[in-house]
């Protein structure tokens, strides 16, 4: 028996939707056509964050639950309706990425899985410099809500400073993003800079909240994800869906807002009704471009005074002024006492714990898996087996990293084990979860 179909008139187009009873989220059993008719009902917020911009699609093809692909390229077979731009990535290679301007457009990405909308900061109509800087506040784990909201504000001040207008949301996953409109007239590596610059200042008025340093192990608190703004990368816009199990959504917020919300208020089934009550909260957000001058001129502040550019992206090109791309624990130096001795391999590895050089840190690798919930059940049964040592840890000692492949996603989660006892730390054991990526995209 064939497939059933829907078929939707949008915008004075006709969109079939395939599989429209198909279960995107099993928890709350919202289907592909219910995810779509979200789309159509918050249509006119969703589309100021993405209209005009071309767009990765991240397909989510077996639901919310299953495993994401990231594809640039726009399906060859696409009505003639969906407009395409061509773009250049720093690999040196092109692609052809839809780009959205109505709600028949949005419906029609949506029926190809995209669960949440992945927006470059550029129009389509100028491709070399960035409409919008993003911060992206991003906790370590254990960091509570609470936190991310005191460096949102923080965050809403620092700009307000430098002559931009913050437009705070929460991410719908968990952290929060304040995004600013700026004038089309400094390239991508210029917007970086300002936004280094920015999360550098953010840093420095709570220490002991945010951070602005790149790897991992050397984070605490809230990170401010600067390489967000460099090119290629793209976030969750406004209204997106997110694959949690109770379909939350990124929900654009009053700074007054702020303060008591709670990210969990906003899902698929509520942010209509608070749309139809309160509208788009973010409308306006395209009248408020503002200049970089003021951050551009701390950044070279910050480059007299010996400065460093910091880290950018692994599959970017090593920089003029940055400095050497290896995490703090990788760098050469002197032997490190037998105290910190790096880890071995996990048993039945080739490599050390990270699959590269091992580490001068007393790092052990807990899992590699092809999603973050299979590799936090693993943490929690290496938890359950030490559960003496786990009280030493603090949250910044848990890394979990989300590995990009060429297509999609995995997870690894490792333990730096500085605040142990050397006595009392554990030895590398075999992976609580062993996926092999690589072996996976050969299949």
């Amino acid at each position: 028996m064939p497939d059933r179909k829907e078929i939707l008139e949008v915008a004075g187009r006709t969109v079939q939707v395939s599989n429209p009873d198909k279960v995107y989220f099993p928890q709350t059993g919202h289907t592909k056509l219910d995810v779509i008719r979200y789309y159509l009902t918050v249509a006119d917020g969703a589309l100021r964050g993405v209209a005009g911009r071309p767009m990765v699609l991240k397909r989510f093809v077996h639901g919310a639950a299953g495993e994401a692909f990231f594809q640039k390229r726009a399906p060859s077979a696409r009505p003639e309706w969906i407009e395409t731009v061509e773009l250049s990535f720093p690999s040196g290679r092109t692609a052809e990425e839809v780009v959205v301007r109505d709600a028949a457009q949005l419906a029609w990405v949506a029926n190809l899985g995209c669960i949440d909308l992945n927006p470059h900061p550029v129009r389509a109509s100028d491709l070399d410099h960035p409409d919008e800087l993003r911060v992206d506040l991003d906790p370590v784990p254990g960091v509570g809500w609470p936190q991310i909201v005191a460096v949102a504000l923080v965050a809403r001040d620092v700009l307000a400073d430098f002559g931009l207008v913050g437009w705070p949301k929460t991410s719908g996953s968990r952290g929060m993003h304040v995004y600013c409109r700026i004038e089309p007239r400094w390239t991508f590596t210029e917007v970086r800079s300002a936004a280094v610059a920015l999360a550098r200042e953010i840093e420095r008025r709570a220490p002991d909240l945010a951070t602005a340093r790149w790897w991992k192990e050397e984070r605490h608190g809230v990170f401010v994800d600067y390489n967000q703004n460099a090119k290629d990368r793209t976030v969750a816009s406004a209204y997106s869906v997110r694959p949690t199990p109770d379909a939350r959504v990124s929900a654009p917020l009053a700074w007054d807002e702020v303060p008591g919300c709670q990210p969990e208020a906003f899902t698929i089934d509520t942010m209509p009704v608070r749309f139809a009550a309160v509208g788009d909260l973010s409308a306006g957000i395209d009248e408020a471009a503002g200049s970089l001058e003021p951050l551009l001129k701390l950044a070279a502040d910050h480059e007299a005074a010996g400065l460093p550019d910091a880290p950018w992206p692994p599959h970017f090109d090593k920089q003029a002024g940055e400095p050497p791309r290896v995490q703090p624990s990788k760098r050469r130096a002197s032997p490190p006492p037998a105290s910190s001795a790096p880890a071995r391999p996990a048993p039945g590895q080739a490599s050390g714990p990270t699959g590269r050089r091992k580490s001068t840190m007393p790092l052990i690798e807990i899992a590699r898996a092809a999603s973050q919930a299979e590799a936090m059940l693993g943490l929690d049964r290496w938890k359950e087996r030490h559960g003496d040592i786990w009280p030493y840890l603090e949250p910044s000692d848990v890394l979990v990293d989300s590995m990009r492949g060429r297509s999609s996603t995995w997870t690894r989660i490792r333990l730096n084990l500085r605040n142990v006892p050397a006595g009392q730390r554990p030895a590398q054991e075999a992976l609580e979860v062993d996926y092999d990526p690589w072996a996976a995209r050969g299949q």
